[in-house]
């Protein structure tokens, strides 16, 4: 079980990360007849936008944020907005990255919210990543947009049918090494 009380808190165990999504889109794999070449839409744009999310594996709950960048100020937006979806008598310690906008000194970190960091260069132990190949292969794959305003709806709309129920979001997310780890 991810949540551990205290005296005073409750404590939830959460994964963050960014992904960057664009008009150039992802090709992916798709079933074709034998002998046939299957041809794929794809745009040559280049313009883009950023979801940050994060995952709380145990509850099958998530939290995002679409914005035009992922940086320091992006995430300063992020985790404010974090802060304030949580409950009131939530800590959340959120595992992440080690990109330079989490590692920052000047990153102000709300006061119900930790920060720790995972291994460096281990995109596989962090649960978000498998959210945004869910994304990308059953949502947004060998798609075109005729602009960012359409990507950003597709790229909301991806993350809510991943996100909204909470026994898929736990199956997909609750790796064997945290489940054990936090019963």
């Amino acid at each position: 079980m991810a949540v551990i009380t205290s005296r005073h808190k409750c404590f939830e165990v959460w994964f963050q990360d960014e992904a960057r999504f664009g008009q150039k889109g992802t090709l992916t794999r798709v079933w074709g007849l034998r002998g046939e070449r299957i041809a794929a839409r794809r745009s040559l744009d280049y313009e883009w936008t950023y979801l940050y999310g994060s995952v709380c594996p145990s509850k099958g709950l998530a939290h995002g944020l679409l914005l035009p960048y992922a940086d320091l100020e992006g995430m300063r937006l992020y985790l404010d907005d974090f802060s304030r979806s949580l409950e009131r008598h939530v800590y959340a310690l959120l595992i992440c990255d080690r990109a330079g906008w989490h590692t920052s000194g000047r990153l102000p970190i709300p006061e119900n919210v930790g920060i720790l960091f995972l291994p460096p260069k281990s995109p596989e132990l962090n649960p978000a990543e498998v959210v945004w190949r869910e994304m990308r292969q059953k949502y947004l794959g060998n798609r075109v947009f005729p602009d960012v305003d359409n990507l950003c709806t597709a790229v909301c709309e991806a993350w809510l049918e991943v996100t909204k129920n909470p026994q898929s979001l736990k199956s997909l997310c609750g790796f064997n090494w945290i489940t054990d780890t936090l019963k």
